[in-house]
């Protein structure tokens, strides 16, 4: 049930034969910023009453004199200079959550009309292991396919993985020149990631080819991880064997914290599978008249032109294709293989000229119809506001960081549970399996909700102290809710399944009860904004208002010892409810929940 876009609708209704664009104005009914005021609020009579050369309170009053109330609104009040503030009768509110009692969607009806969406996310280079910067293109990829998907829609997620870039040039070169045959044998991916910081020392200031750094042996080194690069792309022999013989060992690494994750993706395509089609690429847009030669390289340059245009290049002077190519080749096999509506890259907010510049290209190579989108995010901070390192220092890895989380995981457990018995709370006994359960789950939980509780655009301070407080906007405040919840049945004897079936009549007399029947009927609205958007940290805060409306409920409102049996009954269905909804939008954020904590 979305509330918001059935109110969206009676106001279009409203408003047609009033103006033409009326599903615009109607598109201005938004959640109520103040609940004193209503529960939802119509800002259209103003701009409406510029466009009809009215007053706008005198607009305001014929809005709400056509709207067809029904059985779901009280009567409308008109505010100020014509904001008409509407508020939710209680009796449909309570018909409504009784509705999606035991509907295991929450009441979320599919797409009407279904996209299909390709995200890609993660992408690391691969032969050297995932560190934190990993992390937020992961898991936000991660909670928009799984978001997209449980609204209804076809998503292919794919991992497009820098397994044939310069970086295997580099490693190539330091490889053949600086290896450590035992340390190889012992550990390949840690020692090919020390040859590579080895090799990024070494040439230092001489990244580009044009670049003209202080050491001239820098420039010496760079030119030649960039023939190595050439050679392993034409199929040099000994080359592509030494690159055979890095990637398994990569991609297991790189796979253990994917299952760590629970990320998974449907297709995994590295740049070596485009490889064969870039000479095609280059070719097709040379014909096309899209690119020209410019110093000897190939490159598109943006129209409109002008003397200070950076081009696109898609080969290099000494013949190496580059990512623009590659991302080229992968736009064209998407596109002719799985026909998206939209293609989402989940890629640092630093690569924006790259994909301003891919973009561009690509509609004007052809593939204009097509909604290419960049989903840029920020930066992971340590509390220094500098590069987060993990407690060893030295590069920051992603499984240090997870196991780091993990192990205050267990810590605040212990400590929670210490307190509670303190305090004289009915604590349960635990097996050890059941506590390393609880650390795996709250520890990876705090990790992906404290970068997804965040703006996505924004950088953020990773602090562990913030993420694993029992209280606030956390994963692990969130997972005591969730587990409080199951805590009733437990001690009530209650079986939820049938509680479902029988359909009790959620309460409303109670102020916090209707704030909490309100707030879970807002599930799917939360959603559609989100998916909207391309914001998960919108679910974030919808859990956090949930959350708040369940303790203020909790407190003020006895369950199981309620004065009737059909008080109970529909108060043990708000915590059903409430539960079930916690449990589903974790795990589109992907964060598991645990039933006893």
């Amino acid at each position: 049930m979305n509330v918001l876009r059935t109110l969206q609708e009676k106001f279009r209704a409203a408003l047609t034969g009033v103006v033409d664009d009326s599903a615009r104005y109607a598109s201005l009914v938004t959640a109520a910023q103040n609940p004193q005021f209503g529960d939802y609020q119509a800002n259209c009579a103003m701009p409406l009453a510029k466009a009809l050369g009215k007053k706008p309170r005198d607009v305001a009053a014929d809005i709400v004199q056509r709207l067809d109330l029904g059985d779901m609104l009280e009567r409308p009040e008109i505010a100020g200079p014509g904001f008409i503030n509407l508020r939710l009768k209680s009796d449909w509110l309570a018909k409504e959550a009784r509705a999606i009692a035991d509907d295991e969607r929450l009441g979320v009806a599919p797409a009407a009309s279904p996209r299909t969406y390709v995200v890609d996310y993660s992408s690391p280079n691969v032969a050297k292991p995932l560190h934190v910067g990993h992390l937020r293109s992961t898991i936000i990829g991660d909670s928009l396919a799984r978001l997209l998907r449980f609204l209804g829609h076809k998503v292919i997620a794919d991992n497009h993985l820098g397994d044939w870039g310069t970086q295997f040039g580099i490693l190539l070169y330091g490889y053949k020149h600086f290896r450590d045959d035992a340390a190889f044998k012992a550990d390949p991916v840690r020692e090919l990631t020390r040859i590579y910081l080895h090799m990024r020392e070494l040439t230092k200031g001489a990244e580009e080819e044009d670049d003209q750094p202080a050491d001239p042996a820098a420039k010496k080194y760079a030119d030649a991880c960039r023939e190595e690069t050439a050679k392993l792309h034409a199929g040099d022999r000994d080359n592509v064997a030494l690159w055979q013989e890095f990637m398994p060992a990569a991609m297991a690494e790189i796979e253990h914290i994917y299952r760590r994750l629970d990320v998974h993706f449907d297709h995994q395509h590295g740049e070596s599978f485009y490889n064969p089609m870039l000479p095609g690429v280059v070719d097709d847009v040379l014909a096309k008249g899209l690119a020209e030669e410019t110093e000897g390289a190939i490159g598109i340059f943006p129209v409109p032109r002008k003397e200070d245009s950076v081009p696109a290049l898609v080969r290099k002077r000494d013949g190496a294709f580059t990512y623009m190519t590659s991302d080229l080749a992968t736009i064209r096999y998407r596109v002719n293989e799985w026909h998206p509506t939209a293609m989402l890259y989940v890629v640092d907010a630093r690569q924006a000229f790259h994909f301003k510049q891919l973009f561009d290209a690509a509609r004007r190579w052809g593939y204009d119809k097509v909604e290419l989108e960049h989903v840029a995010f920020g930066s992971v901070l340590g509390p220094d506001r500098k590069p987060l390192k993990t407690r060893e220092g030295g590069a920051p890895e992603l499984g240090a960081l997870l196991d780091e989380a993990v192990e205050h995981g267990a810590e605040r457990y212990e400590q929670s549970r210490t307190e509670r018995v303190e305090r004289g709370e009915d604590v349960p006994e635990l097996s050890e399996s059941e506590k390393q359960q609880i650390a795996e789950t709250v520890g990876l939980g705090a990790v992906k909700y404290a970068d997804l509780s965040q703006h996505r655009t924004t950088d953020y301070v990773f602090a562990w102290d913030k993420m694993l407080a029992t209280d606030g906007n956390t994963a692990t405040y969130m997972q005591y809710a969730y587990a409080r919840c199951r805590a009733i049945f437990r001690k009530g004897n209650v079986d939820p399944e049938a509680l479902r079936k029988s359909r009790p009549l959620p309460p409303t007399a109670e102020p916090t009860e209707l704030v909490l029947v309100l707030q879970i009927l807002r599930f799917e609205e939360t959603l559609a904004a989100a998916a909207a958007e391309y914001l998960p940290h919108l679910l974030t805060a919808y859990l956090w208002d949930l959350a708040k409306s369940y303790s203020a409920f909790y407190t003020n409102c006895p369950v199981l010892t309620a004065p009737t049996p059909e008080l109970r009954a529909g108060r043990l269905l708000l915590c059903d409810l409430t539960a079930r909804t916690i449990q589903t939008t974790l795990g589109l954020l992907g964060i598991r929940t645990v039933e006893r904590m």
